[in-house]
């Protein structure tokens, strides 16, 4: 009888070895998903201030046992203390003025105030419930005789669709919100296409580009019309992931920037120097990033815009020092406290009822109307009349400004109300006079 042989058995029943990290993150109420060190349960974002390690390796031991402090550009993240140094040369939030000839600290923030930075947290710290009759019925005064004045029914639409994205607008697997993204872009395009913009020899600044889905669109365009001189040059002041313009199959047409348009000189930038023409488009530019672009469009002589192309929002975020129809309002008796008022009441063109779409539209088929709680001075049409009226007084010193300029500006419902409240567009460009300034 031949010997038995032993077996070797192995134990599959170890505890998996932890490869990323344990820290909690409160904010995003789950663990973090960076790799821990070797010996370690944290990455180094996470490690402790003093550890103890289970390896034999040198420079792990080395490390767990050093201190580490938060970074000194940016509290967010911790270095260790022996290798500050080189950390500050790489951080992400180190300053790059110095190495950039287009960053120029404050160079789009606007002119001097006579008001305190004090006085404007004061104003901005203002309830509107809490203000007299006497001052907010005057104030509510003013922009009607303004919006009469001055705008009235002078919008007019231009609703189009750009045929590079009906077959995206078609497909039955997107969800609402993906789809009024998409409805945006393609009129946006569109309007491009109907003024004679998408040319060659041609730079394409999206100010406040994000994830680049506008200006993903746009390159494609580019590509399929073999505008092959022509690029699309992306202005963020965040590194974000999941880029659209990733996606490009040619990226040589995408450039993008890291920089805050406050910062923001134009006409150093290299990129522009590649072609004859810019056109300035942006899809979303909150409240006062609006200024700061019209600021940096116009500010340098050397880098006029041919055409600009701003979709409006968020005008509840404007701020009076880098407004740019400051002039427009002070002759109208509307100073820096009014303004903080007035960008409150602009909440109340989106958000009258505080219901969703979806809920607003339900009860409006079903003849039913919410009862509202008397503790307003104005109804809730009212207030959503007035909060309209409002953004189109404010939006209305920026075509003031623009004109000022020697640009042609105009204002243009670019989508319909039920795609998006936000959907007032402003289109300028260089008055004929302008142009032959430029000639000659």
């Amino acid at each position: 009888m031949e010997p038995v042989k032993a077996t070797v058995t192995t134990d599959k029943a170890e505890e998996p070895v932890t490869t990323t990290c344990s820290y909690w993150v409160p904010r995003k109420k789950r663990r973090c998903k960076m790799t821990a060190n070797k010996g370690s349960e944290f990455c180094g974002a996470h490690a402790p201030t003093t550890a103890t390690t289970a390896t034999s390796d040198d420079k792990s031991a080395e490390d767990s046992f050093q201190e580490r402090i938060p970074c000194p550009l940016d509290h967010k993240h911790t270095v260790f203390k022996r290798k500050l140094a080189k950390h500050l040369t790489i951080c992400n939030a180190r300053d790059q003025e110095s190495s950039l000839p287009y960053i120029v600290k404050g160079v789009n923030s606007g002119e001097d105030l006579k008001e305190t930075e004090e006085e404007l947290e004061k104003f901005n710290q203002i309830k509107l419930h809490e203000l007299a009759d006497e001052e907010f019925y005057s104030l509510i005064n003013k922009v009607k005789e303004l919006y009469d004045k001055h705008i009235n029914s002078s919008i007019l639409e231009l609703q189009l669709e750009h045929e590079s994205l009906k077959e995206e607008l078609s497909r039955k697997d997107y969800g609402q919100e993906t789809l009024r993204q998409l409805t945006q872009a393609s009129s946006l395009l569109g309007i491009l296409e109907h003024d004679h913009q998408l040319t060659d020899h041609t730079s394409y600044v999206e100010f406040g580009a994000g994830k680049g889905q506008l200006a993903y669109f746009l390159a494609t365009v580019l590509q399929e019309q073999k505008l092959s001189h022509s690029q699309v040059v992306l202005i963020d002041r965040m590194s974000l992931r999941h880029k659209k313009d990733n996606k490009l199959a040619n990226r040589e047409v995408v450039q993008r920037i890291r920089a805050d348009i406050a910062d923001l000189k134009l006409s150093a930038l290299p990129e522009l120097k590649k072609t004859q023409r810019t056109v300035a488009l942006s899809k979303h530019l909150c409240g006062a990033a609006t200024d700061l672009t019209l600021r940096c469009i116009l500010g340098d002589g050397n880098a006029s815009s041919d055409y600009v192309l701003i979709a409006l929002c968020c005008h509840h975020r404007c701020s009076w020092g880098s407004y740019v129809g400051r002039k427009f309002l002070q002759e109208a008796g509307i100073g820096a406290r009014e303004f903080a008022i007035l960008t409150k009441m602009v909440s109340w063109a989106v958000c009258g009822t505080g219901l969703s779409r979806e809920r607003r539209k339900a009860m409006e088929s079903a003849d039913f109307q919410p009862t509202e709680t008397n503790t307003q001075r104005l109804t809730r049409q009212e207030r959503e009349q007035i909060g309209q009226q409002c953004k189109r007084v404010l939006d209305y010193g920026r075509l003031e400004h623009l004109r000022s300029h020697g640009y042609q500006a105009e204002l243009k419902f670019y989508v319909p109300r039920d795609v998006t409240l936000e959907n007032v567009v402003l289109l300028a460009r260089p008055s004929s006079s302008k142009l032959e300034c430029q000639n000659k």
